[in-house]
């Protein structure tokens, strides 16, 4: 029998095993959904419904459900309604406690601030949601990015207390309409090639690689000289057909390898 299950904290780690010392591979966030492929004591195995990651949780950081409710959660998703914020607060009508959400976190059943998960209702400031995606250029995104500066760099992450370059890019395209795979290398097989930078857009990912050649490295394109990107911390680079010039080091930190657009 399939097992389906959801997260209800506001991030829940991802691990490459089932054990708390294992690497984090992704996040889960609040209200994501997943099917649980493997169990043992204390763990699950699951794959993630949003970009079909897999990796292990701790089992009592989701909860089960029925399959039913499963499919009727899932289906509201279908109407957009997103946290914009890299933080915003909601408050169960339960029992009043409140709980954070991160930037890209999905509201099922929303309107007009409340939203509702498996029948417990949650208020939160409308202000802090966006009910359709945003316009994307250059506008739009540079006052969408400028929350996320200076997020610190955490292997797996992708809320606002850490990501990697895949979770940041992969939340702020999520703003715009725009789903993308988990990893940079899976990254690189969507949407099409640009041929050069005089030709790219806002909103663009750029790729760059180790010296083996692999796809290591993911950022978004402001415009033809500048790149958003988390390395360290979330931050504004010069970008060139070289690549990245990090002016702190005086040198090129990563290798331009191909701009795509999606």
């Amino acid at each position: 029998m399939v097992m389906k299950a959801i997260a209800l904290h506001s991030v829940v780690p991802v691990r490459t095993e089932a054990r708390e010392g294992a690497e984090q591979s992704t996040q889960m966030l609040f209200g994501e959904l997943c099917t649980i492929v493997e169990q043992k004591p204390r763990w699950n195995r699951v794959k993630l419904e949003s970009d079909g990651q897999e990796g292990w949780v701790d089992s009592k950081m989701i909860s089960s459900m029925k399959s039913e409710e499963y499919a009727s959660y899932k289906e509201s998703l279908q109407t957009f309604a997103m946290v914009a914020f890299p933080v915003a607060y909601a408050v169960s009508e339960n029992n009043n406690q409140t709980i954070p959400l991160s930037a890209g976190t999905r509201l099922a059943h929303y309107k007009d601030g409340r939203f509702e998960v498996l029948g417990v209702g949650f208020r939160i400031d409308p202000s802090m949601v966006i009910t359709k995606p945003i316009e994307l250029n250059q506008q739009n995104l540079l006052q969408t990015v400028r929350f996320f500066l200076n997020t610190p760099y955490l292997w797996g992450g992708k809320n606002a207390l850490g990501m990697d370059c895949s979770g940041f890019s992969q939340v702020i395209m999520s703003l715009f309409g725009r789903d993308l795979l988990r990893d940079a290398s899976e990254q690189f097989t969507q949407g099409k090639e640009v041929p050069n930078l005089s030709q790219a857009q806002s909103g663009d990912l750029v790729f760059f690689d180790h010296e083996d050649g692999k796809i290591s490295h993911v950022g978004i394109v402001i415009d033809s000289e500048r790149v958003i990107h988390c390395s360290g911390r979330v931050k504004v680079e010069k970008l060139d057909e070289i690549g990245i010039f990090n002016a702190e080091a005086g040198k090129y930190s990563h290798h331009l390898v191909q701009i795509r657009r999606v």
